[in-house]
């Protein structure tokens, strides 16, 4: 089941109270459009509507919860070994969803950085896996499967 995009502000990426950002997020457009579409309302029509709806907006949208971040804590609770250095306590803040746009008012990044984007997960993934089968056929791993195995 695919889940349902809200209309919710997004004050993390918007200037006065995310309004816009939100908008342009829920379409998938360029935020800098909507405010652009929201300046030319409020500046050719020469009525208080577009103020008024943008401050009901502001209250009446839902805020958007931030993205966690991971942090020592947080990877320390998922593996449950603090300090321990390896292929399994690399978490990457980096690894995300890149999104390609075709059309210059579609959200997303152009093709080149999103080629590059996808470049430099696959150089860290490739890096993970180094470490994942440095490990594997390291005698430490060994003696920790027969330490396992009593």
């Amino acid at each position: 089941m695919i889940p349902r995009k809200q209309l919710q502000r997004d004050s993390q990426n918007g200037k006065i109270a995310g309004v816009c950002a939100g908008i342009a997020n829920y379409f998938g457009i360029e935020t800098w459009l909507v405010r652009i579409a929201t300046v030319a309302a409020m500046l050719l029509l020469a009525g208080p509507f577009i103020p008024v709806f943008y401050i009901a907006a502001w209250f009446i949208l839902d805020k958007k919860q931030p993205e966690p971040r991971h942090s020592v804590h947080a990877q320390q609770q998922l593996h449950g070994k603090p300090g321990v250095k390896g292929w399994h306590n690399d978490i990457d803040e980096a690894d995300k969803k890149v999104a390609v746009k075709a059309k210059v008012w579609q959200a997303g990044e152009p093709p080149k950085q999103a080629f590059y984007d996808i470049k430099q997960q696959f150089m860290r993934t490739e890096a993970r896996l180094r470490k994942v089968e440095t490990y594997v056929t390291s005698s430490e791993f060994q003696l920790n499967r027969e330490i396992n195995k009593l």
